[in-house]
């Protein structure tokens, strides 16, 4: 296996070590809101990293995923991650990240109105949902009014959102390079540097000051011989631990087909 198949050379920022290191390295304030105003669509005043620090136990824990976690100047908390590989649990992980942020901001005895929204974005190299669109935002919803339900109260129009304190956002990269826009947003500007295709017409257009400084920072964590070892390292022992993982379900399934033989002869 050669470094080139374990790490993207022509897309470094899929690579969720990489990815995190850019977004979280210097001030928040920089390319962190200004890819977070893409993605949200929305003027950001500050924005506070709270997990900045890489775990010291990143080699042994092989099957995560980092991501990072940050507070808006409004409180609200956000958790983003990259995710490469279709583990088929997307919608449980955000699900999780969402409730932790939920559950560790109300303490005992608190009032409820204190709540303050969670933000779920996931950026996905895979297509994941049946939606005519490659940037997902979902909200807690009510079902459609139901005629042997339906009350007589005068709403010429009824609520559609539950609650404002989930937001789930899926943005479904092939999707992205299926429509090859033109870069006219900011969101647009991000995403080319993160699929880094070798399309130079699309990347001279990358004009935005803190993309530019993200390609940079991009570039000085690729050619830093420390982080150049924990990067390959890393991604060696996920590429280890997802064929293990592999072999043992492989393994299972055949061992179970060949038990079911044993048992009807």
């Amino acid at each position: 296996m050669t470094k080139n198949n374990i790490i993207r050379e022509d897309a470094p920022l899929l690579n969720d070590y990489i990815f995190k290191r850019t977004f979280t390295k210097g001030s928040p304030n920089g390319i962190l809101k200004d890819f977070l105003e893409a993605v949200l669509d929305m003027k950001l005043r500050n924005v506070e990293v709270l997990n900045a620090e890489i775990p010291k136990d990143i080699l042994e824990e092989k099957g995560s995923v980092l991501d990072i976690r940050a507070k808006l100047n409004d409180e609200r908390l956000i958790d983003i991650e990259m995710q490469v590989k279709d583990e088929g649990n997307i919608d449980k992980r955000s699900t999780v990240y969402m409730s932790k942020n939920i559950s560790t901001q109300i303490n005992v005895g608190e009032d409820y109105q204190n709540l303050k929204p969670s933000i779920v974005i996931n950026i996905l190299n895979f297509n994941r949902y049946k939606r005519n669109s490659y940037h997902l935002i979902a909200h807690m919803k009510f079902e459609k009014t139901k005629k042997e339900e339906y009350v007589k109260l005068g709403y010429e129009k009824e609520d559609e959102i539950a609650t404002d304190a989930l937001e789930m956002h899926f943005i479904e990269l092939p999707k992205f390079i299926k429509k090859n826009p033109e870069i006219k947003t900011k969101l647009e500007e991000w995403l080319y540097l993160i699929i880094g295709r070798e399309d130079k017409v699309k990347m001279s257009k990358l004009n935005n000051p803190e993309v530019q400084k993200a390609m940079k920072l991009v570039e000085e964590i690729m050619s830093d011989p420390k982080e150049r070892e924990i990067i390959e390292a890393r991604a060696m022992a996920k590429f280890n631990y997802d064929t293990a993982v592999a072999y043992a379900e492989e393994k299972g399934k055949k061992e179970g087909k060949e038990s079911g033989i044993e048992e009807r002869t």
